[in-house]
């Protein structure tokens, strides 16, 4: 039998918000918001939150400075929809400028709350 949470997804979204502001956010979001998929805090970190919803289900919420903006991860099994609903109510912040040649920066397009796979189990 596979491992079934190995089809889980990543989701990202970079914001203007503080981390702790982003914790904050997805506390009030995910306890308090989402009526039918309400979610218990199981624990808080200074970079991370972890609920649980119907079943046990965990959502992962992740906050961390990055390139002068908060790059915020979200993962769930069940719940990805809910991660993405959430991570489009946080504002977003601009994509880092990548040096271009001759030394000069050029910003790059906005990163948009984007499911990513990750790589599966073998069974």
């Amino acid at each position: 039998m596979p491992h079934h949470q190995s089809q889980s997804t990543l989701q990202r979204r970079r914001t203007t918000m503080a981390p702790a502001a982003v914790l904050d956010a997805a506390e009030e979001f995910f306890t308090r918001r989402n009526a039918v998929y309400t979610a218990f805090l199981e624990r808080r970190g200074d970079g991370h939150a972890v609920f649980r919803g119907q079943g046990g289900e965990e959502i992962a919420v992740g906050a961390q400075v990055r390139d002068g903006a908060t790059e915020v991860t979200g993962s769930s099994y069940m719940f990805d929809a809910q991660v993405a609903r959430f991570l489009s109510t946080l504002p977003v912040a601009p994509a880092p400028a990548a040096p271009a040649e001759g030394g000069v920066a050029t910003p790059q397009a906005t990163p948009q709350a984007t499911p990513q796979a990750t790589p599966q189990a073998a069974p």
